[in-house]
């Protein structure tokens, strides 16, 4: 499939000392992480349920194989998809810590907090975010030309229909290197994608990525590492 250009998300573990710790570190590499797919801490990042009549509540109420779990709309699996989160009311001053887990809902509610202005970056990557309230004096994330319609109900800002800024401009897509193309990557966000069989840096490279050989390298260095730490640690239990 398609891989960003020019932008990496990737995650390292450090290896503890032993084989013990070194085979569990590498299956961690290789298996999702828990709870990732149906928003996992996000979902308890507010005590409660779903707020009767918010704008999540109605979303999955009218929404066939969707359920409340906690303060989130999860569709019913395996595997289970975060639809929407509801956070209204949390006496929230900053997006909570594992915000980000919730980057795949089309439904937020953020209203009734007294919600200082989040980074720009907060949204990054919310590319099926469809419907969005924020309190009154916050504005639209990426401003209103991000968004289809922007209106105003009392206290509350709705933001609705997330533009694709690929499509708004013809400026964007000369940003983006030979052989990429422009993608969404959140409201008033775009990033280049490589287009198949291209891949790495500036999509330059050709062919499809190498997998066999990096995760071999990956799984040596890793199996070297944990026996040279084992063997250290041995050596320290044996000194007198």
């Amino acid at each position: 499939g398609p891989t960003p250009a020019g932008r990496d998300r990737s995650r390292s573990r450090a290896a503890g000392p032993g084989w013990a710790a070194g085979t569990p570190l590498l299956l961690l590499l290789l298996l999702p992480l828990p709870g990732a797919a149906g928003g996992g801490a996000v979902c308890g990042s507010c005590p409660g349920p779903l707020r009767n009549g918010s704008l999540v509540a109605r979303y999955c109420a009218s929404r066939a194989g969707a359920e409340p779990r906690g303060r989130c709309c999860v569709a019913r699996g395996p595997p289970r998809r975060l639809l929407g989160l509801d956070l209204s009311n949390c006496s929230l001053r900053s997006l909570p810590a594992a915000f980000a887990e919730a980057a795949a809902v089309a439904v937020l509610d953020l209203t009734e907090n007294p919600l200082a202005a989040p980074p720009n970056s907060s949204f990054l990557g919310f590319t099926n975010l469809q419907s969005l309230a924020v309190p009154l004096e916050l504005e639209c994330p990426g401003g209103n030309s991000a968004w289809e319609e922007v209106t105003e109900h009392g206290s509350s800002r709705l933001c609705h229909g997330q533009r694709n800024p690929c499509n708004s401009s013809g400026e964007l897509a000369w940003l983006c290197p030979e052989n990429a193309a422009c993608a969404p990557d959140g409201p008033g966000f775009s990033q280049c994608l490589c287009a198949s069989p291209f891949h790495g840096y500036k999509c330059l490279r050709e062919g499809a990525f190498p997998v066999l050989p990096f995760c071999s390298i990956l799984g040596a260095v890793t199996a070297a590492l944990s026996l040279l730490l084992w063997g250290t640690q041995r050596r320290k239990a044996k000194a007198p």
